[in-house]
């Protein structure tokens, strides 16, 4: 009787793990769709601007370039590309979607901004999942800039030292730390500053 239940306990926690796994993988999996929604909503709004995002663009020709420290001003302006603010919240982030645009803050956003992205460099980063760490420390909020002696990774906050990115072609994939920063220097910019909500 010992030994069914030694084995039966066994079995629960095999079982355990593999759905905790199952659930992270998941949420990896969600976050990168959201992302590639995100990116095909500045594709179109780009493609209607003369292939330039709205960060490119000033607010008085329709889009977000005035707005340097405010990430969420940028997802404003592809709002009616986008169904919902529920799409830029990460499924493995603490922060809560917007209940609608016009509530929308930094505050409600899972994911940074690549301020210098543009459609005629498809290898730069669009978008990402935020929890960046550079040169050992957490990635605040605010403008960070990428150079050749920076270190950067993902913080297990969200996908366990991973993390998902948007380029500017519209595709999204998933990334260790170690692609990552060997990334960067191809993304075919001089400057690669990213917008961190």
């Amino acid at each position: 009787m010992v030994a069914i239940i030694a084995v039966a306990v066994v079995l629960t926690s095999l079982a355990v793990c593999v759905l905790a796994d199952a659930k992270a993988k998941s949420r990896g999996i969600c976050c990168n769709c959201r992302l590639k929604q995100i990116g095909l909503a500045f594709l179109i709004f780009s493609s209607d601007h003369g292939g330039t995002f709205p960060m490119r663009i000033p607010t008085n020709q329709g889009g977000s370039m005035e707005y340097a420290s405010e990430a969420y001003r940028h997802f404003q302006v592809i709002s009616n590309e986008l169904s919902t603010p529920k799409i830029l919240a990460c499924p493995s982030d603490t922060r809560k979607p917007a209940p609608d645009f016009s509530a929308l803050s930094n505050a409600n956003i899972s994911y940074f901004l690549g301020v210098d992205a543009k459609e005629s460099a498809p290898q730069v980063l669009l978008a990402g999942d935020r929890n960046l760490i550079t040169n050992g420390v957490p990635a605040g909020g605010g403008l960070l800039e990428f150079t050749t002696n920076l270190t950067v990774g993902w913080t297990a906050q969200m996908h366990n030292n991973a993390g998902n990115v948007l380029f500017a072609d519209g595709h999204a994939d998933s990334m260790s730390n170690t692609r990552l920063q060997e990334q960067l220097p191809y993304s075919g910019v001089a400057s690669n500053r990213l917008l961190i909500p």
